[in-house]
């Protein structure tokens, strides 16, 4: 008997839809298996009447709409609505009078993930107005609040028109978050309909174009986003006149052809008519003649001087947007404006493209390229949050809008900065943002310390400034001037390089790049792994030291590696119970958010680090500790720190919609959890292993594998290279069979 394939979340074959006898949607087919799907079109090119057709608010003429298998045409919005298919209308639709409490407690329902509660720690900012009306919201607000209301239904899927119409760019950032959030939920999938083509591309990975009330192609969203000719074309959008000059060069004519001609069409007066005042849709009626007429203006176009009478001008020219990226020279002007601008000048004078942004929190006027008030629009409580007078908290404020203006910017050829600790705090989160490859260059006073927290995972070059960041001086020019000739040489470095060598391992390369971790207690492991795949995959082993965690899962967030073994998860431990090498709360993040192949395993999970013994903490000196050498003491789990641990890693597996396989070492964690060994523990093993059992939910893509094998065990690591290439496989061969 062959297998029955899951249904299409959403599937339109042949709908037509009238209004009257104008013919709005002409045999739509359309189709969302899961995930995200973006609707774009010009306006009047039926995209709400497929959003109405779809929840039943309007008539079906001929054709089926199915929603995972069950056919939608004929039933009430609300038989629809309870099989699980939410609304976000287009403009809202919230009631003026009643407050966001009484909205969400109107749409709740008796069962399912989304609760009021969760709504509110979803959207922090509709907690903090839970008691004002619909009437005393912010656009950004009510369109929150439209979407948590829809989601209260639990949908399977959310059908969303024009959800950032009208909004403010910052606001736009805000709803883009929100619906990439909702794509990356494993139980919902998301329609929209969008004008802002920056959104549409950004939160699918298929882009739907409808024109005339025809589904005109589906095509992958990266593609329509790097395309402006093909947006133009399709969509309307680009600069003016790009058809009038298609147009020229389809007839073969010569610019200087196009322009005589132009010049003879346009001497002497010139009759303007308009013969839209009124923006066109299908359905609008002819303009009268007359009213035409009555609007038409005339206009005299003295005759173009010859070229001999034409005096030397200034050349005006486009901004230029192609070409090398920019190097961003970032930091408080108000206070480090002489030392910026000397940097500045170096990198230009170097030939490279250079933008000079100001981050000051003064709120002073600033002649630099970006201003800082246009970087403090980017904050999430706007420019009020970066200008309000308190240093540390603008600090911060501005530091993160910088970091959100960064990730939204063309891609950058560089970013640079000098400063002292404030300076260096406010541009360290944006240059962690960017890729591993990106040069970036901090100078800072405080270098020579502990540079941690300013560099993290990333690859932050920082250069201690030797004088304070004061002022331009004999010594701080050499240093200065250092700095941006290693910017120079880095940029130009990358310039030259071939396509071939600047692309990521899993693109350009050979062969396809994995993320491994590894400790000195999983050494054993992780080896007889990599000496497994590394004829096929590039193997990167990152220690499992706190920081190569988050640089492995950096990777994974910036698409390079494509897959990851995380045999020593031990970072967690620390984390959770206070040791010296802690992961951050993103742990397994990237992986979740990417949905990259991931096979995991509880390696070191009965260790927590600190450094010499007399560091360990009061609380933990009757513990078990075993001194693995003068730097470094480990104490042992304890059976209720294994379970909290379980539960901890479980919840986050249960977030990853990609396939993921946990293996559970029955016969120890690490080389110290072993039989004789100082933390051979079955009893601690045993809880962690039943506490990762009683979270996890386990799914045909999600699932834990025991084993009898210590975690050192070839045999173990021959069943995980067994389990990664048919994992691996299966995945590559399924994307093949997609492209």
């Amino acid at each position: 008997m062959p297998d029955r394939r899951p249904a299409n979340l959403l599937e339109i074959r042949g709908l037509n839809v009238f209004y009257g006898r104008s013919h709005a949607l002409q045999g739509v087919d359309l189709t969302l298996e899961h995930g995200v799907l973006s609707l774009v079109g010009r306006n009047g090119m039926g995209k709400t009447t497929l959003c109405k057709a779809i929840v039943g608010l309007i008539p079906v003429a001929s054709g089926s709409i199915r929603f995972m298998g069950e056919e939608l045409v004929g039933r009430t919005p609300a038989e629809i609505a309870r099989m699980g298919l939410g609304y976000v209308p287009q403009g809202r639709r919230l009631w003026p009078s009643v407050t966001v409490d009484e909205h969400l407690r109107l749409a709740a329902g008796n069962r399912g993930p989304w609760t009021v509660a969760r709504i509110y720690e979803a959207f922090p900012r509709l907690a903090e107005r839970r008691n004002n009306r619909g009437n005393q919201l912010s656009g950004g607000e009510q369109q929150m609040l439209a979407i948590s209301r829809a989601l209260l239904l639990n949908p399977h899927l959310l059908i969303m028109d024009e959800p950032t119409e009208g909004l403010a760019p910052v606001i736009v950032e805000q709803v883009e978050r929100i619906l990439l959030d909702l794509g990356q939920e494993s139980e919902i999938g998301v329609f929209v309909v969008e004008q802002n083509i920056r959104v549409a591309t950004a939160v699918a990975e298929k882009v739907a174009v409808m024109i005339n009330g025809r589904i005109h192609r589906v095509m992958e969203a990266a593609r329509l986003q790097a395309d402006r000719e093909l947006q133009q074309r399709l969509l309307g959008v680009g600069q003016l006149g790009s058809d009038e000059q298609a147009e020229e060069a389809a007839s073969g004519s010569s610019a200087t052809e196009a322009s005589a001609t132009r010049s003879e069409r346009t001497r002497g007066p010139t009759r303007v008519y308009i013969s839209n005042p009124v923006m066109p849709t299908r359905w609008s009626q002819p303009v009268p003649a007359a009213q035409i007429e009555a609007a038409a203006r005339t206009r005299t176009n003295m005759p173009e001087p010859k070229a001999a009478e034409i005096a030397p001008a200034v050349e005006i020219r486009p901004i230029h947007r192609g070409g090398t990226a920019p190097v961003i020279v970032a930091g408080t002007l108000d206070t480090k404006g002489e030392e910026l601008r000397f940097i500045r000048d170096q990198i230009a004078a170097a030939g490279v493209r250079v933008l000079l942004v100001d981050l000051s929190t003064s709120g002073q006027p600033s002649s630099a390229d970006v201003p800082p008030h246009h970087i403090a629009a980017y904050a999430r409580g706007g420019p009020n949050a970066v200008f309000s007078g308190e240093r540390g908290a603008a600090i911060s404020a501005m530091a993160e809008a910088f970091e959100a203006w960064i990730r939204r910017h063309e891609p950058v050829g560089g970013l640079i900065s000098a400063g002292g600790s404030g300076g260096s705090a406010l541009v360290a989160p944006a240059m962690r943002a960017l890729p591993v490859g990106v040069p970036k260059v901090l100078i800072s006073s405080v270098a020579s310390g502990n540079v941690a927290p300013y560099v993290g995972p990333s690859d932050i070059m920082m250069l201690y400034s030797v004088t304070d960041v004061a002022g331009l001086n004999s010594v701080s020019r050499q240093v200065l001037a250092n700095g941006a000739a290693a910017m120079v040489g880095m940029v130009k470095a990358r310039a030259a390089a071939t396509d071939r060598e600047r692309r990521p391992p899993m693109r350009g390369g050979s062969k396809p790049a994995i993320g491994l971790t590894m400790f000195g207690v999983t050494t054993p492991c992780v080896d007889a792994i990599v000496d497994a795949l590394e004829e096929d995959f590039e193997c990167l082993v990152f220690h499992a030291t706190g920081v190569g965690g988050q640089s492995m899962e950096k990777l994974v967030d910036t698409g390079v590696l494509m897959a990851v073994i995380d045999m020593t998860t031990t970072e967690v431990c620390d984390y959770l119970c206070g040791g010296i090498l802690p992961c951050t709360e993103d742990r397994f993040g990237a992986i979740a958010r990417m949905r990259v192949p991931y096979i995991g395993s509880c390696g070191a999970l009965d260790m927590v680090n600190f450094g010499p013994m007399d560091s360990v903490p009061e609380r933990y000196r009757g513990r078990r500790l075993h001194v693995h050498n003068p730097s470094v003491t480990l104490m042992r789990t304890t059976p209720e720190e294994n379970a909290r641990i379980g539960r901890w890693i479980g919840e986050r597996l249960n977030r990853m919609d990609g396939p993921v396989r946990f293996f559970l070492p029955e016969g120890g964690l690490s080389a110290l959890d072993a039989p004789g060994r100082p933390f051979w523990d079955p009893e601690a093993d045993a809880e962690l292993f039943r506490a990762l059992e009683n979270t996890v939910r386990q799914t045909g893509s999600r699932r834990l594998i025991r084993l009898p094998q210590h975690i050192n065990d070839p045999r173990f690591a021959a069943a995980v290279v067994a389990e990664f290439r048919r994992l691996f496989g299966t995945r590559l061969m399924r994307r093949q069979a997609r492209g």
